[in-house]
């Protein structure tokens, strides 16, 4: 009891500063996006003189960044419910059926893991001229559900074998047919991995360069990652201004972590205790 009561407030402390220094490139960013330029050199580390909104002003100014932003939710959005949705049955298939390709599925499934999409980019943009979804956010959306499906199936794939098949029988003796089960069933004991699965593909979406610099050309079409590049210009660039870009481009990331961090850290750790 003695030895509990002296180490629990050292874990609280080593808690608190791991805590600080993960939230201290946040709040210095939200910092920075308050100050102009030369601010930002002068005193990169100091408070802004003053909470002016002058720097999301040249930003909007600058850049379309609320289109550019639309389009990051629309793609991000987008890709994570086609992931789920198909990621869902390929799981619930493989393991709940005991046929015997199963295991070479689930095998062909993680060969995506294995061998870097982006290795193959040549084949899949002249892929994508010719069903003529270049400059198209489609071709972003199908490349980050195709990126995405691998490690999703190892999750819920690991997470579907974890769960009592008794329920599912209960619902099937009721005359509940597979779809149904899956749906009212299953899925709603399952919020932990799709909540796992959900913010990995979302942030995965949300913050890549790559795909959007090869296959959007269209001012209009571009996300926020490529679209920001236009406030680095040749020799200088408007630090201030992409500072509130990047304060704003994090909002959605930060409350969907808020949001579903309870089913991310489930996930995370559903096995591992019995």
């Amino acid at each position: 009891m003695k030895h509990t009561i002296w180490t629990r407030p050292i874990y609280y402390i080593i808690a608190f500063l791991f805590a600080s220094i993960s939230l201290y490139p946040i709040i210095l960013m939200i910092l920075s996006s308050f100050k102009p330029s030369a601010e930002i050199f002068m005193s990169p580390l100091a408070f802004p003189k003053s909470f002016s909104l002058d720097t999301y002003r040249n930003l909007l100014d600058q850049i379309p960044f609320m289109t550019y932003f639309y389009n990051s939710v629309f793609v991000s959005v987008v890709s994570v419910l086609l992931i789920l949705i198909t990621t869902s049955l390929a799981a619930f298939y493989i393991a709940r059926y005991t046929f015997w390709w199963n295991n070479i599925m689930f095998f062909f499934f993680l060969m995506g893991m294995m061998i870097p999409i982006k290795l193959g980019i040549v084949p899949l943009f002249l892929l994508m001229k010719d069903l003529g979804l270049t400059n198209s956010l489609w071709s972003l959306i199908m490349m980050y559900t195709a990126q995405g499906i691998p490690l999703s199936i190892l999750i819920l794939t690991g997470f579907f074998r974890t769960m009592p098949v008794e329920l599912e029988e209960a619902a099937r003796i009721d005359g509940a047919s597979d779809l149904r089960i899956l749906w009212n069933v299953v899925l709603p004991l399952m919020r932990p991995a799709l909540g796992t699965v959900m913010i990995i593909n979302f942030i995965s979406a949300w913050n890549d360069f790559f795909f959007p610099l090869i296959f959007i050309s269209d001012e209009m079409k571009k996300t926020i990652p490529v679209g920001m590049m236009k406030l680095f210009g040749e020799y200088s660039a408007d630090w201030g201004a992409l500072f509130a870009g990047l304060t704003l481009s994090s909002l959605p990331m930060i409350i969907l972590f808020f949001i579903a961090s309870k089913q991310f850290m489930e996930g995370l750790t559903a096995g591992a205790v019995k």
